[in-house]
């Protein structure tokens, strides 16, 4: 009988998913459900197989994983579950390495959920429903904060007064899967070319960037909550605190009201008032879609630009996320408004997504590397069983 590891990544409304061999940790099988309780598409693909999809009748994230797991045993009926890993947007300061669930994780998790409310509670609502699946298999949560443990304390301070910092109001960044990706595999894509200053633009729905000395992460832009930072797909980013502030205090909206403002009705969404997808606007011939975009590369760019100060400069340059490694047009953006820090882009790499979009001679390396987070859910699942194995 084959052992397995399944890695689960869930939105709030999607789950994407990779079966590894527990093993060689090669990948057997990966899929994804997309919208969910709406209108809900399945795809599963295995190497060398071509993609089957399938349109589901799922009302939530739980008849999507009873789907997903009666797929599996249909397609690998001999294949044994020793473990399932899950992608858990906030650890707070508490998690800064993968941990095995249990009922005092998971009332930890409950208590982080009111800072990541768009990824959290479905995350715990999963766990909960592979517990009922899967009672005997043990689930390991992976965390996307802990990746930036590493980061100096004044990196990770707010200016606020010195006890609220002690206590846990830190910048706790995100997107640390990823970004543990990227620096598992930029030694081998860069090659000869210098990576030791890098940053990472993990672009897509939801965007950061993160500072790399030697592999570490030094500093992110994203902050105690995934809003801050990078203007996103529908959540703004940084934003002067006292428009939140006077939006409460002289517009009377309610904190729910702001909350779905800046969550949900800002962003790439909010400026283009048309879409918060990028292939969406750069077919639009409205010019608020081009104002979103150009936006978009501004504060993008901007925030690279920024994370250099915390690496004395910068060698490589790497674009990921759903946005980084697929919008040529973007990066071109990004890039032209680099160009006085050393980079050049060729036109030719850029537009057939090359690992390597950058110029010869450009003194900054941009390279284009797809992430995958099941692929660390999954070693991290991994090495935690091999270290303290069930009793």
């Amino acid at each position: 009988m084959n052992s397995g590891i399944l890695a689960l990544n869930v939105g709030s409304s999607s789950i994407k998913l990779a079966l590894f061999d527990a093993v060689t940790l090669e990948p057997i099988l990966r899929g994804a459900v997309t919208d969910v309780g709406r209108d809900t598409h399945a795809s599963l693909a295995s190497p060398g197989q071509s993609t089957v999809s399938e349109r589901l009748a799922a009302a939530d994230i739980g008849e999507a994983v009873r789907w997903l797991l009666a797929k599996l045993r249909e397609r690998h009926p001999e294949m044994h579950l020793v473990a399932v890993g899950h992608r858990v947007v906030h650890g707070g300061t508490r998690f800064d390495k993968p941990v095995r669930i249990d009922t005092n994780v998971l009332t930890e998790l409950e208590v982080l959920a009111v800072l990541a409310p768009a990824h959290q509670p479905a995350e715990i609502a999963l766990i909960r429903d592979v517990q009922e699946l899967l009672p005997d298999v043990p689930q390991i949560a992976c965390f996307d904060t802990a990746f930036h443990r590493t980061q100096p304390k004044l990196s990770q301070w707010f200016a606020l007064p010195r006890a609220l910092s002690e206590s846990g109001i830190v910048r706790i960044g995100f997107h640390g899967l990823s970004y543990e990706y990227i620096a598992s595999v930029l030694p081998q894509i860069a090659g000869a070319y210098p990576y030791e200053r890098a940053v990472i633009a993990h672009l897509g729905h939801g965007a950061s960037v993160c500072a790399m000395r030697n592999l570490r992460s030094v500093s992110t832009s994203m902050g105690f909550t995934p809003l801050d930072g990078l203007m996103m797909g529908t959540r703004c980013g940084g934003i002067d605190p006292g428009v939140l502030l006077y939006l409460q205090q002289q517009r009377g909206m309610s904190t729910q009201e702001v909350a779905d403002l800046l969550g949900n009705r800002s962003g790439l969404l909010g400026v283009s008032c048309i879409s918060d997808d990028v292939r969406v606007l750069e077919a639009s011939d409205d010019p608020r879609a081009r104002e979103a975009l150009e936006m978009f590369a501004e504060r993008a760019a901007a925030a690279i630009a920024a994370h250099c100060v915390t690496l004395d400069g910068l060698d490589a340059l790497v674009f990921t996320g759903g946005i980084g490694e697929h919008a040529e047009c973007t990066r071109k953006r990004i890039g032209e408004r680099l160009r006085w820090l050393g980079i050049a882009l060729n036109d030719a790499r850029n537009a057939t997504h090359a690992p390597r979009i950058s110029t010869d001679d450009a003194r900054v390396q941009v390279f284009v590397i797809p992430t995958d987070e099941e692929r660390v859910i999954a070693g991290a699942a991994a090495k935690l069983l091999a270290s303290s194995p069930q009793r």
